[in-house]
């Protein structure tokens, strides 16, 4: 703003004091900074005796400082921190006061605002005072009404007619003796909503971080990659190892998770870096706001000029969108261009997207692309325990091997069970035990350990390396034969727990010491050979 233009005759009186100001000696959370202004701008003035300030006085200011920040942080921080009720609630001679929001705010404004805020007094008034943030205990305004001025509207509001039940009224009409129906339609809408998944909105969740993320053999390469990424994401002139990255899997896996972890560390590592995590809905859905809107082009400049990091989720519902596709198409070049960390998931790989331009799929490729597979049995059973133990649920270890045993495709899936478990039980007021888990989940009984063997086993690796069942039990010692046959020796151990003798005698009478080896080498292999970790999850799955 221009200091010329600013009523400065609503602050001040006209005498201009030329007595040098005093240096108050306060640290940075509590006093203002000297800065270095423009040599155009207006002297300190003199302020006013504070009795003299006005509610308009402080309004008008209030805006003022508002539109100076808006025009120099990210919209987000403005929305968070100061939109609702930053205001000015009056002046000393030494001191501006502002109302905000919470103590969160209040702490994160003093923490990483104070010299924007400086800045704008500074620009707007020509004087550096102390900065006293005081927490609003005035109930919060509807949201339809401006900050600046709600507390006049409030004052001219009708007052509500009373229409408030009394105590024994509405006492009387509560619902103390629920059906078992609407006990267990309850407990069924706590699996429903577990299962609807939470990137509706994503709104970064602080507790899904890389600690709590289970790590298995189908999933662990997606979570070395997007940890290293969290540690050292790229940015323009300190280029990061993985500058783009696509993960795909079917539902249920952990794509939106890992999301959040990265997130999670960069906020923590990286609280400077503007990062985005939206859904590709949700990004058309803006798109088409600012068009409607005519803002199309703050809408271009704030993904391509005010965004670090870009993480999309379900990037393939962007089929046949080919306006979206055509802002998302400049928006990668942008960032990509300048060196930003650009992420995308998606529920298959890029060469599978229907209705997607030839140059945008390119570009999902141009990076690292991994897969998550579905979960070997030993990651679904780490996985059951650990949400049982978030659920402070008691559960045996029998009953948590046929939940592993029956459902393979979804981690979502295998949470929702024991939510499903442990609301039933809640309401229920029962116990949980091996019948009502069957019941309850529609559980085979025929699938479980019981029904594989060890011949079982041994097929159904040979069929995957294409090799025979009697190649893979004989005595041959080809390369290709020899590693499918310590596979399916590791596997009789890992699944069906056979002991090796057994697996000796089964495989042409071998030594037990023979299969030991074995099965120590393909252990020792699958710590650094993240394809036979793969084939092995895949196997496992087919059982």
């Amino acid at each position: 703003m221009n200091n010329n233009e600013f009523p400065f005759n609503h602050f001040f009186s006209q005498n201009i004091s030329s007595k040098p100001k005093e240096n108050n000696g306060f640290s940075k959370r509590q006093s203002i900074k000297s800065l270095n202004t423009d040599s155009h701008k207006f002297p300190s003035p003199q302020l006013k005796p504070e009795s003299q300030y006005s509610s308009k006085d402080l309004e008008l200011l209030s805006s003022e400082i508002k539109n100076f920040l808006k025009s120099n942080i990210s919209p987000l921080k403005y929305s968070l921190y100061f939109q609702k009720t930053f205001t000015v609630s009056r002046i000393t001679e030494k001191e501006v006061f502002f109302n905000v929001q919470s103590n969160y705010v209040k702490n994160q404004i003093e923490d990483s605002f104070l010299d924007i805020i400086t800045k704008s007094i500074n620009d707007i008034l020509g004087l550096d005072l102390k900065l006293i943030f005081v927490v609003n205990e005035k109930p919060e305004q509807s949201p339809t009404v401006s900050v600046e001025g709600s507390n006049r509207l409030q004052d001219s509001l009708p007052e509500l007619p009373q229409k408030l039940k009394s105590v024994k009224e509405a006492t009387f009409k509560l619902n103390l003796t629920p059906t078992k129906e609407d006990l267990q339609d309850n407990a069924e809408s706590r699996y429903l909503k577990h299962l609807e998944g939470d990137n509706q909105n994503l709104i970064i969740d602080p507790r899904k971080t890389f600690d709590n993320f289970i790590i298995g053999p189908s999933n662990n390469m997606a979570f070395v990659t997007m940890k290293a990424v969290a540690e050292e994401p790229s940015r323009p002139n300190q280029p990061g190892r993985y500058p783009s990255i696509y993960i795909y899997s079917n539902s249920g896996l952990g794509k939106t998770h890992l999301l959040h972890s990265v997130a999670n560390k960069i906020f923590e590592k990286y609280p400077e870096l503007n990062l985005c995590l939206i859904t590709a809905r949700e990004f058309m859905k803006e798109m088409i706001v600012s068009i409607q809107n005519n803002t199309l082009g703050s809408f271009q400049k704030k993904y391509s000029e005010k965004i670090d990091i870009l993480m999309i989720d379900d990037i393939h519902e962007l089929e046949n969108k080919h306006g979206t596709q055509n802002e998302f198409f400049h928006i990668f070049n942008e960032l990509h261009n300048k060196g930003k960390q650009l992420i995308f998931t998606s529920d298959k790989p890029p060469k599978e997207i229907n209705g997607i331009a030839e140059r945008i799929r390119t570009r999902l490729q141009w990076g690292l692309v991994i897969d998550i597979q579905k979960p070997d049995f030993e990651t679904r059973m780490a996985i059951l325990k650990k949400k049982a133990y978030e659920l402070d649920l008691f559960i045996s270890d029998d009953i948590i091997s046929t939940i592993a045993n029956n459902i393979k495709t979804s981690i979502r899936e295998l949470e929702g069970s024991l939510i499903k478990l442990s609301a039933y039980s809640e309401v229920m007021k029962v116990d949980i035990d091996m019948e009502m888990v069957k019941e309850l989940l529609v559980l085979n009984d025929n699938t479980g350990d019981k029904r594989i063997t060890l011949e079982h086993i041994t097929r159904t690796t040979a069929q995957f390396y294409k090799i025979t069942l009697a190649d893979i039990k004989s005595k041959t010692r080809t390369k290709q034969i020899t590693n499918a046959r310590h596979i399916a020796m590791y596997l009789s151990q890992k699944v069906i727990n056979s002991k090796l003798q057994e697996i000796g005698k089964y495989f042409s009478g071998r030594d037990h010491t023979s299969v030991m080896h074995a099965i120590k080498k393909v252990k020792s292999s699958l710590k650094t050979d993240l394809a036979l970790s793969r084939q092995i999850v895949e196997i496992e799955n087919s059982l």
